[in-house]
């Protein structure tokens, strides 16, 4: 007989007696452990050659990714288009993490493989057919999407991100994530951060996309580093929202894009096709008041968990240095019935009111600014609010963009007014404006297609990539 003992440094084969002995543990002088267990020698063997298979096939696999991002990294180098740029990053990381537990759709080599992987799935009753339908749908999508843009080896970056993306919505059907009030990004042992930034990226038009005033944002991660509490009162566009803000920052202010904590309704942390991006992401979790009488039956359970929702905000921004975006609106822009051109949705003044009042209420300094965000055009919401989880996923190459403005202080705008309904009226409208003027400068400058011309005294765009 023979034992194969494993130590973390080498494999090595010795004799022994003809019985079969437990496996074991046993230490040596050098305090290493080596794993030792009786097996026949065609058992070795056979465990051999399949470890020498498996290893091939891992290093074949390996190659040919190694060898497409080189392919696509070089050909980069000599491209001038900044989307070939972005969506070679989008290939190459997140290559170090820990791999998923499911090989299903990591091991696909095709788009073929992956839609037969769903099909299999449903097949075994492993994934629900909406949910397969789903998944089905985005990849066509994101296919399509990437294909639009153009980008050099779109089919490599459609394959390695749709194979993450499908791998990750699999794994948690199988075994649900739960939300916590407060979530904090997950980055380690899989970098879902990443992933989503990486997914996201090829989609976003860089030569036709903007910031506005990028020294503000400076200006807020100042008071941030200073132990000051920000909100940021936004316009909320698609799923995508703070992916973009976060592409569009990470060049100048990364410490602004993996920090925001973002107020996130409920369709994102129970959404299967959503779920995994949403894990990258800090967010305190609410229910929007659009979807709070879906069901009459689980409203006070909504309430409820609104309410502890909003401790947990209390309890975050008495520790100062948080940034908070908050969508005042209670939820996606949606494009006018008749016109079908797309403004911010108007501002609850109830909403901006009480976060006023958190920050204010907190024990360190606060201030509020405006954001505004378009973006629809990658990832557009359905044209009506929808009750029933599973929407249909519209997905394109565009260009995009975010600008923020001064911040704002309610009692200079506010404060001499004595009726405090008027009051908050009278703030909210002023956030409000200043995010409606930033999106029209950006408008003019993406659908427009005049650039960084359209620039005003009040919104300086720039392209803080280049």
């Amino acid at each position: 007989m023979l034992i194969l003992s494993a130590s973390p440094s080498s494999s090595t084969l010795s004799s022994s007696s003809s019985h079969i002995s437990r496996p074991l543990i046993s230490s040596s002088s050098s305090s290493s452990a080596s794993f030792s267990t009786s097996l026949p020698v065609v058992a070795v063997k056979a465990a051999a050659r399949l470890l020498s298979i498996r290893k091939l096939r891992c290093a074949i696999f390996c190659a040919s990714k190694v060898r497409g991002m080189a392919e696509i990294v070089e050909e980069k180098k000599e491209s001038n288009s900044t989307a070939a740029a972005a969506a070679a990053v989008a290939v190459s990381t997140s290559e170090n993490h820990e791999l998923p537990q499911s090989r299903a759709f990591l091991d696909a080599r095709t788009g073929e493989d992956l839609l037969s992987a769903i099909r299999k799935a449903v097949e075994d009753e492993k994934l629900p057919l909406n949910v397969a339908e789903g998944m089905e749908e985005l990849y066509h999508n994101y296919q399509n999407a990437v294909l639009q843009s153009g980008v050099p080896k779109a089919d490599e970056i459609i394959l390695y991100n749709m194979a993450l993306a499908l791998d990750r919505i699999f794994v948690d059907v199988k075994d649900a994530f739960e939300f916590s009030p407060h979530h904090k990004a997950i980055r380690e042992p899989f970098d879902y951060y990443k992933f989503g930034q990486n997914y996201i990226r090829p989609l976003l038009d860089f030569r036709s996309s903007y910031v506005g005033n990028i020294s503000v944002f400076g200006e807020i991660e100042e008071k941030l580093k200073q132990g000051d509490n920000v909100v940021l009162m936004s316009n909320h566009q698609s799923e995508a929202d703070p992916a973009v803000i976060a592409l569009l920052l990470e060049s100048k202010h990364p410490y602004i894009a993996e920090n925001i904590i973002y107020v996130a309704g409920d369709r994102v942390i129970t959404d299967p096709l959503c779920k995994p991006f949403s894990m990258g992401r800090n967010l305190l979790c609410v229910y929007s008041k659009k979807h709070m009488g879906d069901d009459p039956k689980l409203v006070e359970k909504k309430k409820r968990a609104n309410t502890r929702s909003l401790k947990e905000m209390a309890v975050l921004l008495r520790g100062g240095s948080k940034l908070i975006w908050i969508a005042p609106s209670g939820g996606r822009d949606r494009p006018n019935p008749i016109t079908k051109e797309w403004y911010p949705a108007p501002f609850d003044a109830s909403s901006t009111d009480n976060m006023r009042r958190l920050v204010e209420h907190a024990g360190v300094p606060g201030h509020i600014y405006p954001l505004a965000i378009l973006c629809y055009d990658i990832m557009p919401p359905p044209p009506q609010v929808e009750k029933n989880i599973g929407e249909k996923r519209i997905i394109s190459f565009h260009g995009t963009g975010i600008s923020v403005g001064p911040k704002i202080d309610f009692h200079e705008v506010a404060g001499a007014l004595e009726d405090s309904e008027e009051a908050k009226l009278v703030y909210t409208k002023a956030l409000y404006d200043s995010v409606n003027q930033q999106y029209n400068v950006l408008n003019s400058a993406i659908h427009g297609k005049q650039g960084q011309e359209v620039s005003t005294p009040s919104v300086s765009l720039s392209q803080p990539w280049q």
